[in-house]
């Protein structure tokens, strides 16, 4: 996410993908200490395998009140809170949402735009941010790591939903620049830099610096799939592992822009905030499987305010910043209450009414793993 950004269908080989994580998880993410020296219990649990004819979906309304407000007509996805900007987290999205909404037509105009317009560079990756006000469109070449992997997990979904072999040649294309350029080693853990620039030991004092709401759990055994490598399953280990060593001081949340140049620290030069970010990490959890467990359901419990707003908080002084009330936002720790606990959602988030493009979107993605997973809530 820039300046605030499903149970899957899985292929036989994914099986054994999860396997061979459920293994590590059990014998290496034991019970460690967090940042304030509280235990906490890693996941142990992974995602439920479902078919490639069972994928939770979004309605075809849901989605046309999406598309009708966010999705332009030459096929870009408007950020309305960004300057009308196009970036490839949105673009990602909502190629993703197109699969999930079964609208072939729409997913190749959002990919047309984002082939044509924004992979620029020679790697395959995309530049970050398309400008509408400025001219060239795209004045920083650098990519966002989690809009390429969104891209490519959505590419790899509309190739087998749809059967298109360009769609999987892309998507093998950008998983395995991910895996070559930007998935490193860093004090024994495997980690995702956010983008080919700013971020390694050689460019930070602090560095490696990275920013754990890129870590999209539910993608990784699609990406190990078109670019085969054990760094997809110590991906999801670091992640939860560095999740759980992140929860800093008295506020009990990671910052948006960690440095784990040693042990895990708010990163230099960045507010040390929980921010928009990370206020997507309860979502990603839930989705990959993770819902009911102790890590996902402190951290949904830490970023929620008395009226079940979402809070940003300065993580080192304790201080809510703001809270964000949007039905979008409000519906992440609801999911994650929903999973731990049975709680059925309010009324204000079981319909899907958009507001802007960010809580519109994580909205639903939540609703849709509801829906499908657990319809009692609803």
């Amino acid at each position: 996410m820039k300046n605030r950004s499903i149970s899957l269908p899985f292929a036989s080989s994914v099986v054994l993908f999860t396997r061979a994580v459920l293994m590590v998880l059990t014998v290496c993410l034991m019970p460690v200490q967090s940042a304030s020296s509280q235990t906490v219990a890693l996941p142990t649990s992974a995602a439920p395998l479902i078919s490639t004819n069972d994928w939770p979906m979004i309605s075809i309304n849901d989605w046309s009140a999406y598309s009708d407000k966010f999705l332009t007509k030459e096929g870009r996805i408007v950020d309305d809170a960004n300057g009308n900007i196009s970036h490839s987290e949105g673009q990602g999205y909502g190629l993703l949402l197109a699969v999930m909404a079964g609208r072939p037509a729409d997913f190749e105009l959002i990919w047309s735009f984002t082939q044509t317009e924004m992979l620029i560079r020679n790697d395959g990756l995309s530049s970050w941010k398309w400008d509408p006000a400025v001219r060239p469109h795209i004045t920083d070449t650098n990519n966002a790591s989690d809009g390429d992997m969104l891209i490519a997990y959505a590419l790899a979904l509309a190739a087998k939903k749809w059967n298109n072999q360009d769609y999987r040649k892309s998507a093998t294309t950008i998983a395995g620049t991910l895996l070559k350029k930007q998935i490193i080693k860093q004090n024994d853990e495997t980690i995702l830099l956010p983008a080919i620039r700013g971020f390694s030991l050689k460019e930070r004092a602090d560095g490696p610096v990275i920013n754990l709401s890129y870590w999209i759990f539910e993608a990784f055994p699609v990406l190990n799939e078109l670019a085969p490598s054990p760094a997809w399953a110590a991906l999801t280990k670091s992640g939860l592992s560095l999740l759980a060593k992140s929860r800093f001081v008295k506020a009990q949340l990671p910052t948006d822009w960690i440095s784990v140049h040693k042990t895990p620290e708010p990163a230099n030069g960045f507010p040390p905030e929980f921010s928009y970010n990370n206020l997507r990490i309860v979502l990603y959890l839930s989705r990959a499987g993770y819902g009911k467990e102790q890590l996902t359901q402190q951290i949904a419990k830490a970023m929620t305010d008395e009226s079940g707003n979402v809070k940003l908080v300065n993580v080192t002084s304790n201080v809510k910043i703001t809270s964000l009330s949007e039905p979008g936002y409000r519906m992440i720790p609801q999911l994650a209450a929903c999973i731990g606990s049975g709680v059925k959602l309010t009324a204000d988030v079981r319909r899907f009414t958009p507001t802007q493009y960010y809580p519109s979107t994580l909205h639903l993605l939540a609703l849709s793993y509801v829906a499908h997973n657990h319809p009692e809530c609803l």
